[in-house]
């Protein structure tokens, strides 16, 4: 999953290289790459969780920031701000992220 979260991190970047320069479209850009830059590094954070409440509560941050990366790629996508090969396969991405970081929550809640 580090490699995974990354990998999604490093072609998040190369779709924001290629958004317009308009004003909205570098609004999104910042908030894109700084949600999608973040699934990776509050997952590694995760990972060096001292306790269960803690895994939990990183990995649930990353759950919000993998959400909020797909809220960012839906935008792009129905205002047809950029037309590029990267967007399907990267919402793609971020939904099975944010399931996979559901069920990892919620095994780890439930988990004794």
């Amino acid at each position: 999953m580090k490699r995974r979260t990354k990998e999604f991190a490093k072609q998040v970047i190369f779709l924001c290289r290629e958004l317009p320069g308009t004003v909205e479209a570098r609004l999104i850009q910042n908030q894109l790459f700084r949600s999608a830059t973040s699934v990776g590094a509050n997952y590694r954070a995760a990972c060096r969780a001292r306790s269960r409440a803690e895994f939990i509560a990183k990995l649930g941050i990353a759950l919000e920031e993998a959400d909020e990366t797909l809220y960012w790629l839906e935008i792009l996508a129905e205002t047809r701000m950029l037309k590029s090969d990267l967007l399907p396969s990267l919402t793609k991405e971020a939904d099975e992220l944010v399931a996979m970081f559901v069920t990892s929550i919620n095994t780890a809640r439930h988990s004794s």
